[in-house]
This record gives structure tokens, sequence and C-alpha cells, in this order.
């Protein structure tokens, strides 16, 4: 079976905005749709962050992400607590993170379990969806329940550590494939990148034949 891989990351709105995509491409076309999780741009790239335009980057992104989860009709609230712990004045990533690291390993190994998908959906619309305290209580079992897994057995799992292995070799790929940002998907090789590229994806995959 022919594969889009796709490049997401947990701190990124416009990946949490890509999940129904996702989800409708598995559905829709006769291909595997393989999440494969990075980090951040802020902690793959922290130079970034103090470049002269990032400032204003943030702000546009802070305003157009959630009028596009209007414009989509998703849920959506900037996440409390942030996945990535960091300064919002000074942009400046804290050492400790808490988060995004456990939250990338889970990523991995639910896809390794074939349900990357299906979690990053769920994990997504629990942190991207105005859930305030997301962390808190069994709301991240929960979610993990409804993509078909148990959250005990997932963090079990990843105690033996090679899943950050293996994010780093999803970064490097998306490198090769041409692209830096995510949500990026790749079929045969060819990049689409942004959640508003899915048409020209579903557009090529037509082209191949492969609608279900």
């Amino acid at each position: 079976m022919e594969a889009v891989d796709v490049y997401w990351s947990f701190r990124s709105p416009y990946s949490y905005l890509s999940t129904p995509d996702m989800l409708a491409l598995q559905r829709d076309y006769r291909i595997k749709v393989n999440l494969r999780v990075v980090l951040p741009i802020a902690l793959r790239s922290p130079d970034i962050l103090f470049a002269e335009q990032s400032a204003k980057r943030a702000r546009y992104i802070v305003l157009d992400w959630a009028r596009r989860a209007e414009f989509l009709g998703l849920p959506h609230g900037w996440p409390s607590p942030d996945p990535v712990v960091q300064d919002r004045q000074t942009l400046q990533v804290a050492r400790d993170q808490p988060y995004i690291y456990r939250l990338s390993a889970l990523g991995v190994e639910a896809q390794r379990r074939g349900l990357g998908c299906e979690f990053a959906a769920e994990v997504a619309r629990l942190i991207w969806g105005g859930v305030a305290g997301w962390d808190q209580g069994s709301l991240l079992s929960d979610a993990v329940a409804r993509a078909g897994l148990n959250l005990g057995e997932l963090e079990a799992a990843i105690a033996e550590g090679s899943q950050l292995t293996e994010i780093e070799a999803n970064q490097r790929a998306l490198e090769k494939a041409g692209h830096w940002g995510v949500p990026t998907f790749v079929f045969r090789d060819e990049p689409f990148f942004g959640q508003d590229r899915v048409d020209t994806l579903r557009w090529r995959l037509d082209q191949a034949g492969l609608a279900g």
C-alpha cells in the first residue's frame, strides 16, 4: 500500500487543524497515512525565534490559526498549559520542558501501534480545543482511549527512549523532503506544506488512481 507521511508537531496549531484531513485521507484513499512527529521549530531551530520578523510572524499565526479554526468549524483556544514552556514576551524557551518531549514520544509510540493519526486527532483536539488544564486528571488518558489506545501502556513503552531517536530521524527526513515546517504531507517524495494544501494533495492522489 502506498503511503503519505505527515510531518507534524504537537505545538503547531496548523498541525491540529490538519487532523480531520489526515483521517479523511485514510478513509477516502487506498493509502496509509503515517504520523511523523517532529519537535517544534522552537526546539529544532531556536535561532529562528530571534530573527527580525519572528515577532510579526508569531502575531500573525495567533490571529490566523484561530480564524482558520473558526472557518473549519473546529474548537480552538491557545493551549493551557502550552506544550512548549516559553516566555511569550521574550520568546525564550525554558530549559525544562515537561510536556513536549512526552507528547512527542507518545505520538511516535501511537504510530508504531498503527493509530498515529487517531492519537494525533484526539490529543491535539484536547490541547488546542480550548480545554484548560488538558494535562490534569483523566483528560489525557480519556483522549488516548478515544483513539483506541491505553495511556499507561504507551507511557511504559516510551520509558526506554527509542522514540526520541525516531523523532530525530523524522526531522532529518523532513529536511530531505525539502521542507522545514509543519504540517508537511509527503507523497512519492513530493511535499505539500500546510493544512490548506491538502486539497492539492488529494488532486495528486486522484491522479495516481488511489481514490477509494
